[in-house]
């Protein structure tokens, strides 16, 4: 890339970047001068059926006006058999460059969300099951009745605390943690309280370990998580540089999935093939979720270190690594690999990817902003809550509306039985 400067600058001081670092290290071990010029087409190099020649910088290395390229230039197959590569100075893969998944708003009732609905289901089944079980074996057991009169050691009829409502509230407060007024007495009462109570406490633990990392956590809504998903759908397009060794990748390729994604590329109109990595990266920020760019994994981390709104999806597809091309038998060959090796093994080649990726030009914007969010508690907002104040709400409703119902329904019966009174007060005035 081309330095930022105020002056107007020429030769090798104009250009700035991880290859011009990497060739200025090289030349320092080796000894020896250099000079820097562009590709007027501004293309790695691709094999032309027709005509049988290269273009780009391939081109450059065959017609002898170049003696290496210095660039993220992949190795492949067909550059190695037209030109000489040294060993690679930096390994990567294809993968998926695509916009971050879309935020969810909290859900009302988020403090739902830590059990399935069908979970919810089943332990509302066996609050009933247990409420009507213990309801029966208090009934059937002689231990849960009790003499309502002390006093009288021969009472006509004996009382039983374990009503239907009492049994389906000793569930109910158990089950809240608040434990109930009334206890069992027998000892098949007390087995299957003691069985709810062990059921409770599981399921009250997993709940609330569970429920902090759902109001708390952030989710996610990403329509596409690796290569095959791409492949299964068609809403989503994607594309990769035309003429580089990703389309090569995905043209060539024997495995079903990429040829799969090979004939939807090829076929799709308007193309979805970019001319540089630039503009593949503009399309899948102004596309909305809309089309996905395929490009090599360095690149990718070089862009999400500067966009916090891309992100990259799944895995690497392949494996392959950025060498520098010279011409074929070229003397310099092994003098330049030995170099490679030499600035991998003191960590130099590891420092000016730090430098440029993390550092330069904007690097790290994201990584600060990822790190801020990670370090700072979440608070919970109304958004994350308000179900629960909803619920607190409809049932100090419900107690209103049941309360009213309770004191109309006990002054009518109060008012049919002084009615039956004064009925019966009046007959017996009658028959004296």
């Amino acid at each position: 890339m081309r330095r930022e400067s105020s002056q107007k600058l020429v030769g090798n001081d104009q250009f700035e970047g991880y290859a011009i670092d990497l060739i200025y290290e090289i030349s320092k071990l080796l000894g020896f001068n250099y000079t820097l010029k562009l590709v007027p087409d501004g293309r790695y190099g691709s094999y032309n059926e027709q005509t049988k020649e290269w273009d780009g910088m391939m081109g450059e290395l065959l017609q002898q006006r170049a003696d290496l390229v210095v660039a993220d230039l992949t190795i492949t197959y067909d550059r190695e058999q037209a030109v000489d590569f040294t060993m690679p100075f930096m390994n990567l893969g294809i993968s998926i460059l695509y916009r971050k998944p879309i935020k969810q708003p909290p859900n009302l009732f988020s403090f739902l969300s830590p059990l399935s609905l069908d979970v919810w289901i089943y332990m509302a089944t066996a609050y009933l099951g247990v409420s009507v079980l213990l309801y029966i074996l208090a009934r059937f057991t002689p231990y849960e009745w009790y003499n309502p009169h002390p006093c009288n050691p021969d009472p006509d009829n004996l009382e039983n605390q374990f009503s239907l409502m009492n049994c389906m509230w000793f569930a109910f407060g158990s089950l809240m943690q608040q434990g109930c007024d009334i206890l069992p007495k027998a000892v098949s009462t007390r087995i299957v309280a003691g069985m709810w109570w062990f059921f409770t406490l599981i399921m009250i633990s997993s709940y609330t370990a569970n429920l902090a990392a759902f109001l708390t956590v952030e989710r996610m809504d990403s329509p596409i998580e690796s290569a095959e998903d791409l492949a299964k759908q068609t809403k989503i397009k994607y594309g990769a540089l035309r003429g580089g060794s990703t389309t090569a990748f995905f043209r060539d390729s024997n495995f079903i999935t990429y040829q799969r994604m090979w004939s939807f590329m090829e076929s799709s109109r308007p193309s979805v093939f970019m001319s540089s990595n630039n503009e593949g990266v503009e399309r899948v920020v102004k596309g909305k979720g809309n089309y996905a760019f395929l490009m090599e994994s360095t690149s990718i981390e070089y862009v999400i270190e500067r966009n916090c709104e891309l992100t990259q999806v799944g895995g690497l597809l392949d494996s392959k690594g950025y060498g520098i091309a010279m011409p074929p038998n070229s003397p310099y060959r092994t003098a330049i690999s030995g170099a490679v090796l030499k600035l991998q093994e003191i960590g130099k080649l590891h420092k000016l990817k730090t430098k440029w990726w993390k550092e330069k030009r904007g690097g790290g914007a994201c990584r600060d902003d990822t790190s801020k969010s990670n370090s700072a508690a979440n608070e919970l907002g109304l958004a994350n809550v308000g179900g629960v104040f909803v619920v607190l709400m409809g049932g100090m409703g419900v107690a209103c509306v049941v309360a009213v119902f309770e004191f109309v329904w006990k002054s009518r019966k109060i008012a049919v039985e002084e009615r039956i009174i004064k009925y019966h007060t009046k007959s017996r005035k009658i028959a004296v």
